[in-house]
């Protein structure tokens, strides 16, 4: 059988406080960009699950997803290595809650930032993916789904190795 080719999943989330939005500045091998808080799909997750884990490593806050903002593609060429990727994003929205001073933040991340909209828009050539600006105009349009839109079986939340379900 031939290859199969398939996207890279990964989830973000687009949260908004007092009318600014949580992005984390991190470390590319493009350079130092700018990001929701995001990241890839892990065995034995769900979507949901993968985001609020997410957000916890790279904010170090607690994050309660409310509604889906969209699925979006995008493609992206690394400038460097030209590397051809497929990145298939589940942006969720909601709100934070309880921040851990003492976590350390995920390797690459160097700080989280709060950005208004028009803050983000003027940094455009500093995010890390056109779906950063994207998803947030989705999200001030008003655009969401029911979280229950995405069903995760069973099945998936097995551990690969075989294990008993993750709580």
């Amino acid at each position: 059988m031939p290859h199969r080719w398939k996207p890279n999943v990964t989830v973000a989330a687009v949260i908004e406080r007092d009318g600014r939005f949580l992005l984390v500045e991190e470390d590319t091998s493009d350079g130092i960009r700018l990001n929701n808080p995001a990241g890839h799909l892990d065995p034995g997750e769900s979507p949901i699950q993968a985001c609020v884990r997410e957000v916890l490593e790279e904010t170090a806050f607690d994050f309660k997803p409310s509604a889906l903002l969209g699925i979006y593609m995008n493609r992206f060429v690394r400038t460097k290595s030209g590397t051809d990727t497929t990145y298939m994003r589940f942006a969720f929205t909601g709100t934070v809650g309880a921040f851990y001073e003492n976590q350390p933040l995920d390797e690459g991340i160097r700080r989280t930032v709060w950005m208004t909209a028009e803050e983000m828009r003027a940094e455009a050539h500093q995010m890390r993916s056109p779906l950063v600006l994207q998803s947030l105009d989705d999200y001030l349009a008003g655009q969401r789904f029911a979280l229950n839109l995405i069903y995760t079986d069973v099945s998936v939340l097995v551990k690969p190795e075989g294990m008993k379900p993750l709580e």
